[in-house]
């Protein structure tokens, strides 16, 4: 690899953490609840960091940094799981980043995350009874939660995911071809 591939990958590198460390700040900002660009940083992390380790670490980091400004919550474990599998379904999109294919992703993104930790709410025992009812009344009473991740996601995404098609588009030293190395 030449030096201006190399200084290719770590602008783009930068530019792809500047957009996730916005998104991020954007976390601690006042939105109705679920509709946060934190799905979306996984799935654009996911998408666009080929090193996993960076692609985890960093939107984790960034959901940590946030909880010290929203406070700490006793299902954070699970959180930070979903997040961590949704990078990982992100990692699919790596190699053919399409329109389908990330609202695909996004769609997923968000009906994993709904399962999981509407099923962590019901088993922690804390608000619904362990009973099928009880686990039924969870999911149920999460629907509009849903519905608001899906929105939020969605919503980041297109600007993550656009913002970058743009970006390349004025600065050709984004751009980079899908079979070479990436970050």
């Amino acid at each position: 690899m030449d030096t201006s591939q190399k200084e290719s990958i770590l602008f783009r590198t930068v530019v792809i953490l500047l957009m996730l460390t916005v998104a991020a700040a954007l976390r601690i900002a006042p939105h109705p609840w679920n509709f946060t660009p934190i799905g979306a940083m996984a799935i654009f992390s996911g998408a666009m960091i080929a090193d996993r380790r960076l692609a985890v670490l960093f939107p984790l980091l960034a959901l940590f940094a946030g909880d010290m400004f929203v406070g700490f919550y006793k299902l954070m474990p699970v959180i930070y799981a979903s997040f961590a599998v949704n990078i990982l379904i992100a990692g699919w999109l790596r190699k053919n980043v399409t329109t389908p294919r990330i609202a695909g992703v996004t769609l997923l993104g968000a009906i994993q995350f709904f399962v999981t930790t509407n099923f962590a709410v019901w088993a922690s025992g804390m608000s619904y009874p362990k009973t099928w009812v009880g686990l039924a009344d969870c999911y149920v009473a999460g629907i509009p939660y849903l519905w608001n991740t899906l929105a939020g996601d969605a919503l980041y995404v297109t600007l993550l995911f656009g913002g970058f098609a743009l970006a390349e588009r004025a600065f050709p030293a984004l751009r980079q071809d899908r079979g070479a190395a990436m970050l």
